[in-house]
């Protein structure tokens, strides 16, 4: 038997080190988008990742039956490739500290898909903390517009997607795929997208003509490198491996931690950051925990 002490150490351990490295992917898209499109941006990272865990892919697929190779294709759309366009796109008119605030919406998300669909428990504490988490939603929203929302604000709206793509995600790990590993998971699943993410980069923009012509172009190139081995690969393991080990709710409690890493890269970069943001973020960090606490 385990012990608790040591689990429970592992799995801090774990929810840090993924904090740290997503906190740091919203600075890493911005400084990509400085030279390429969001999807451009959105299909390199996915590729590189994708290619950098294809030997591992290959050794682990003895692990697969048939049935496997579905449901590792939904986990890696719903978890890797369209987050990966959609928080690109939002940042294109965001500040990078903003989106990462608004990922802390995950683990309400989380919450009500798991009690929607997966027929986890659903308490009135829970309730609490989802409209708490939502009203910061809006406030943040409202932040940034001016009392209002529109234009820039609508590319919010992105990044609540990509937060009920990762919502789902986590839950269909959980109860769907229980008898593969972290690693096996992740690595196939990249395989699977990969192709994808290849041919609408070679085929349908002007990445080539950019990485040839462009100032700065390979500088922005290797930051979105950085960002498909660092927040996609390792950290989709590390995530995976940590849904194994403890709730969906808590696995997707690492969104916590993220907007304090987004915001210090945020206010490095000299992003500006209004009263309202933080009130934003208040509201929605105890909206989580209100929502993930036991009682």
């Amino acid at each position: 038997m385990s012990n608790p002490v040591n689990h429970n150490a592992r799995a801090l351990t774990l929810l840090i080190l993924l904090a740290l490295i997503w906190g740091t992917s919203f600075i890493l898209m911005k400084r990509g988008l400085l030279v390429f499109s969001a999807g451009e941006v959105g299909s390199i990272r996915v590729a590189a990742a994708s290619l950098f865990l294809l030997p591992i892919a290959l050794l682990k697929l003895k692990e697969l039956n048939t049935r496997h190779y579905p449901m590792l294709f939904a986990s890696g759309m719903m978890g890797i490739f369209f987050p990966a366009f959609l928080f690109a796109l939002a940042q294109t008119r965001l500040e990078s500290s903003v989106t990462g605030i608004l990922n802390s919406l995950t683990p309400i998300f989380t919450l009500l898909i798991g009690a929607w669909f997966f027929h986890q428990n659903f308490r009135k504490q829970s309730i609490i903390g989802i409209v708490i988490g939502l009203a910061g939603t809006i406030i943040l929203i409202l932040a940034n517009s001016g009392g209002t929302i529109s234009g820039v604000n609508v590319f919010a709206l992105l990044v609540i997607l990509a937060c009920v793509f990762y919502a789902t995600n986590v839950n269909y790990i959980k109860f769907k795929i229980i008898d593969l590993r972290a690693l096996t998971i992740t690595s196939v699943s990249l395989m699977l997208i990969g192709p994808f993410a290849i041919i609408y980069l070679f085929g349908f923009t002007g990445f080539i003509h950019k990485m040839e012509t462009q100032d700065g172009a390979w500088t922005a190139f290797g930051f979105i490198l950085l960002l498909g081995f660092m927040s996609t690969s390792l950290a989709t393991i590390l995530f995976n491996k940590l849904v194994k080990i403890t709730s969906p709710v808590y696995t997707s409690s690492v969104t916590y931690l993220i907007p304090i890493v987004a915001v210090l890269w945020g206010l490095s970069d000299n992003e500006q950051l209004f009263p309202g943001h933080f009130a934003g973020m208040a509201a929605i960090i105890a909206g989580v925990y209100l929502a993930n606490r036991k009682i």
